[in-house]
């Protein structure tokens, strides 16, 4: 509440000013404000939880993931988009013909849901005397995770997995092909966002999966009442082991900085020339001369054309 409040016109401007409460014990001061030079308390339930979160840079999010498939050298999956039939024989050429190289990344690209992988510890119940323990004797992964990926019009993404597939087993012979023909390898990989590059993401923690192959295509259900619903292919995949890519720094993957930044507090942009002399004004003047300058520079006919710059040498 203002002690004294006056104004008067002066043409198109409306100057007014008062003095409150507020203006008496200096708040407006911003050097002589105590409020201001006080740090913040962090030695709090609250206060250590926001400094853990700021050295860890943030939360992960699971929507900022990226997958990578890498087949193996000797499997060649053919061309995905030909041997369509229109309108009868003969086969059409697809102008959108993808080779195996091509297609991978598009499968890695379509991922839209993907489980990062778990590790166990094995243990027996041992007893020698009192309570039981549980000792580990072995380590061991699940073995299959489960994926989905959208399916584009020729539902080249099943055709994909269909092919990898069909290198496991002859469909003539009924025979099984050699392991270490068929079997891939598969990146999980977090993604984070960085403010120094332009809030990009980039790779904060990244699992590798060993002797990768399609196990199972799921089914895909139709019916009427999916209108303007995407296909999607749901795909089980095997695999032995997985490795952690940024412990061990594998293709330069690297997490977080330790360390987050602090926030800075700038005090609020200058007025040029006048400044030095606003500072030296009580603050109820000190407060009206601002809104003056800050009228003019949004009524001058200069200040459209300066992008709000009363006197460009100055402001």
């Amino acid at each position: 509440m203002a002690i004294l409040r006056g104004g008067r016109r002066i043409g198109n401007f409306d100057i007014r000013g008062g003095i409150s409460r507020e203006d008496i014990n200096g708040v407006y001061d911003i050097n002589r404000d105590k409020r201001l030079r006080q740090r913040a308390g962090t030695e709090n339930t609250i206060g250590r939880f926001i400094s853990n979160v700021s050295q860890g840079e943030g939360f992960a999010r699971p929507t900022r993931y990226l997958i990578r498939i890498f087949l193996p050298p000797k499997l060649n999956l053919g061309s995905f988009g030909t041997n369509l039939i229109e309108d009868g024989p003969p086969p059409t050429q697809l102008r959108d013909t993808y080779t195996t190289v091509e297609m991978t990344r598009n499968v890695a690209m379509m991922c839209n849901k993907i489980t990062m992988p778990s590790r166990d510890i094995n243990t027996n119940e041992h007893i020698t005397y009192g309570p039981k323990r549980l000792m580990p004797y072995a380590y061991s992964y699940p073995g299959t995770i489960e994926a989905t990926f959208y399916g584009d019009k020729f539902l080249r993404q099943r055709q994909f997995w269909e092919n990898w597939q069909n290198q496991i087993f002859d469909g003539a012979s009924h025979n099984m092909k050699y392991y270490n023909d068929y079997i891939g390898t598969m990146d999980i990989l977090q993604l984070g966002a960085y403010d120094a590059e332009a809030d990009r993401d980039r790779v904060v923690y990244g699992v590798r999966l060993f002797e990768v192959y399609p196990q199972t295509i799921g089914s895909i259900e139709y019916s009427y009442d999916a209108t303007d619903q995407i296909v999607n292919v749901p795909i089980s995949i095997n695999f032995r082991t997985w490795e952690n890519l940024t412990s061990g720094q594998i293709n330069k993957a690297t997490i977080g900085s330790s360390i987050g930044k602090v926030p800075e507090i700038v005090p609020s942009k200058d007025f040029g020339i006048f400044s030095g002399i606003l500072n030296k004004l009580p603050a109820p003047l000190k407060r009206a001369g601002r809104d003056v300058v800050n009228q003019v520079r949004r009524s001058l006919p200069i200040g459209r054309v300066t992008g709000g710059r009363v006197f460009p040498p100055f402001l």
